[in-house]
């Protein structure tokens, strides 16, 4: 089989590349924007006629979408998520190869959920930001394409890489922080935020089985289970060994009475996948634990000490 990895750079693509690379059924072929990809193309600036081409060249069997932005202005997200992704949806509806789609979206395109729920993909997307904007823009494309193609809305990706700007990625840092400067009292804001963290890959894992399966439309990735960052700066501090002490800092308020998020990915509180659909049309579920990415992450936060 093969497969045109678009993305392959980013924190989830490296690891779908390793994990398709592991099959040895698969030709894999990168493309993106760095010189290190097989393929050098930017897909928020490449006409959807030189992608038809080189698809037409290549002849994949499935390509796999893990481009896109997570951070930037309103503008750049809408360039590199969306029109990115309209490229894609053109260049296959031209192209003769007939190749499967395999898009990673993000919980993001939810928006809140009501705490103690679990988001089924059937929920009414109203997504908070305009990441998830852009996002959920993309995932319509899809659907909309009349393309062979699936939509692995991924909740809280964690694991060795994790980008510093996330939740664990900013925990994780301050904790290096702290015992570089041998400071023995930890600040932490926002740990009442809830989040669905499944490991980067387990979701390698999923758009390996997606490329394979029949299932189309909108599946869920996750743990299923929300996780407080309070609880995951426990789990933080058992890995790295930190014998300091962690203070919880007040968190600002709106005006309506509610807390502002410190993370500002338009998702509330509160976030949990339900993740039925997954385990029954792709027969996947999370295999590694929260506290492992954890360990993994720290890992690498030790090697900057």
């Amino acid at each position: 089989m093969r497969v045109l990895l678009l993305g392959a750079n980013g924190f989830l693509g490296r690891y779908v590349a390793d994990r398709l690379l592991a099959d040895p059924a698969v030709q894999l072929t990168a493309l993106g924007r760095r010189d290190d990809s097989d393929v050098r193309f930017d897909l928020s600036s490449g006409s959807p006629g030189a992608l038809t081409r080189f698809l037409d060249a290549v002849h994949p069997g499935v390509v796999v979408n893990c481009a896109g932005a997570i951070r930037g202005s309103a503008r750049d997200l809408l360039r590199h998520n969306t029109v990115g992704t309209a490229t894609v949806c053109e260049a296959l509806r031209r192209s003769g190869c007939t190749a499967r789609l395999v898009h990673v979206g993000c919980a993001a395109e939810y928006g809140p959920s009501q705490p103690g729920s679990s988001t089924a993909e059937d929920a009414m997307p109203r997504p908070g930001g305009h990441y998830g904007v852009s996002k959920l823009a993309a995932t319509e494309l899809v659907l909309g394409s009349g393309l062979d193609a699936i939509v692995l809305r991924v909740f809280s990706p964690a694991g060795p890489g994790t980008p510093a700007g996330s939740p664990l990625g900013r925990l994780a840092e301050a904790m290096r922080r702290a015992m570089q400067h041998g400071d023995h009292e930890l600040k932490l804001s926002g740990l009442g935020v809830q989040r669905d963290f499944v490991d980067v890959r387990d979701v390698a894992r999923a758009v390996h089985a997606a490329s394979l399966s029949a299932a189309q439309g909108v599946v869920n990735i996750g743990t299923g289970r929300a996780v407080r960052l309070r609880d995951a700066a426990g789990m933080l501090v058992r890995v790295a060994g930190y014998a300091g002490s962690v203070l919880e800092l007040d968190e600002p308020h709106l005006g309506t009475g509610h807390v502002q998020p410190p993370y500002p990915d338009g998702c509330g509180a509160w976030q949990q996948a339900d993740v039925r659909t997954a385990r029954d049309r792709l027969g996947w579920r999370p295999r590694i634990g929260l506290e492992e990415s954890l360990a993994d992450i720290w890992m690498e936060a030790a090697c900057r000490i």
